[in-house]
């Protein structure tokens, strides 16, 4: 099988990827080990927020419109509480835009994905299958599967997800920091409505999100350490949602679990390279940040988007040349490396018991919250 370029990985930034590339011209084929989860009426614990400028290229790749509307929630205005009685509020008023961002459940979007997928004419779907070797040569990039089929293309794209097989397999050493955290999540009843309002604590021993769901619902992601991970695991579905609401000032009353507490370890990896000859790197294959800011899976598709632009630009050179890849590459740089240190920085700022840092990190969220021109930048970077 020839292919101009072969993704491995279907999640959400493979999928969008390849249904990016619908009117490219291009032979794509994905590679896709698991089966799509089974959707049903239940709520997914997978919960992203996703900003308006990915909402837009969600809707050029055709995924968006197929949503339920009543699964999608916006989310208008964000408080963030400090662990000394600081706070800093972003509101999309502020700026003039209709909200700050959108919350969806990842199996749906990914089902809305490949149901674009499938009436893609220039695109080969291989599902399930499974990689076993992978060459990079200089004139073509080798793949061959378990079950013996053998595939070449001029790229690989790598969006096989944070524990990548594409990166592992082509000399890329780096490997992620633990940040010896773990993050839980669930899904919530609650009380009192949160009006399209995010919640999120910094304190010492864990950084609490709260996010809205349509009606009267949240998700959560706590990050914690890990010996509180398995504490919080353990609880009974009562005393989880009472350890929940307590750690969030009961800001939306009682709280009821409706999807059962998960957890995973959280990690930073930063690559010296994304990018090689014939083969790149998207999403979390390519970079992993803390969750604390929500922007994970944005990164990921904000790749997406500039490969996109890079491979459509790419005039004579064929798709898996590295003077084109690395165009992709150092496009990249300043978004990956900004938000990570961001993240890195908070965690570290806030996961910390010296006093001094208690009282300047204090401090700085109150300052923030008064220099309105700055929150103002703040809002609209974090709208991309």
């Amino acid at each position: 099988m020839e292919f101009d370029i072969v993704i491995i990985g279907g999640g959400l930034v493979g999928a969008s990827l390849a249904s990016a590339l619908k009117n490219s011209g291009l032979r794509l084929a994905l590679v896709e080990g698991q089966a799509l989860p089974e959707l049903d009426s239940e709520w997914d614990s997978r919960i992203y927020a996703f900003t308006p400028g990915n909402v837009d290229f969600l809707k050029e790749c055709g995924a968006w419109q197929r949503l339920d509307s009543s699964r999608v929630q916006q989310v208008e205005e964000m408080r963030v509480f400090g662990d000394a009685g600081a706070r800093l509020n972003f509101s999309a008023y502020e700026i003039g835009a209709p909200e700050l961002a959108f919350i969806m459940e990842s199996r749906l979007l990914q089902h809305a994905l490949w149901a674009s997928l499938r009436e893609q004419d220039n695109l080969t779907l291989l599902q399930p299958a499974q990689c076993a070797e992978m060459s990079l040569q200089e004139d073509a990039a080798l793949l061959k599967l378990k079950d013996g089929r053998e595939i070449r293309a001029k790229l690989i794209v790598g969006a096989d997800g944070r524990d990548s097989w594409a990166r592992n397999q082509t000399l890329m050493p780096e490997v992620p920091t633990p940040y010896h955290q773990h993050g839980v999540v669930a899904n919530f009843n609650i009380g009192k409505n949160h009006r399209g309002i995010a919640y999120q604590w910094f304190t010492p021993d864990g950084i609490l999100a709260l996010l809205p769901l349509p009606g009267r619902r949240i998700s959560i992601v706590w990050s914690v350490s890990p010996e509180k991970s398995a504490e919080l695991l353990a609880l009974t579905h009562e005393e989880f949602s009472a350890r929940v609401a307590e750690a969030s000032g009961h800001m939306l009353g009682d709280l009821q679990v409706i999807t059962p507490p998960a957890s995973f370890a959280l990690r930073v990896l930063n690559l010296a390279h994304i990018a090689k000859h014939r083969l790149a790197l998207v999403g979390d294959a390519a970079h992993n940040i803390h969750p604390l800011s929500g922007q994970g899976v944005n990164l990921g598709l904000r790749d997406v988007r500039e490969l996109v632009k890079v491979l459509q630009q790419r005039g004579d050179l064929d798709c898996g040349d590295l003077r084109l890849l690395r165009r992709y590459e150092q496009a990249r740089q300043n978004d990956i490396m900004s938000m990570q240190l961001t993240t890195d920085t908070l965690k570290n700022l806030f996961v910390n018991d010296n006093p001094l840092l208690r009282t300047l990190r204090n401090l700085g969220l109150s300052a923030t919250d008064k220099l309105v021109p700055l929150k103002k930048m703040l809002v609209r970077h974090a709208l991309n």
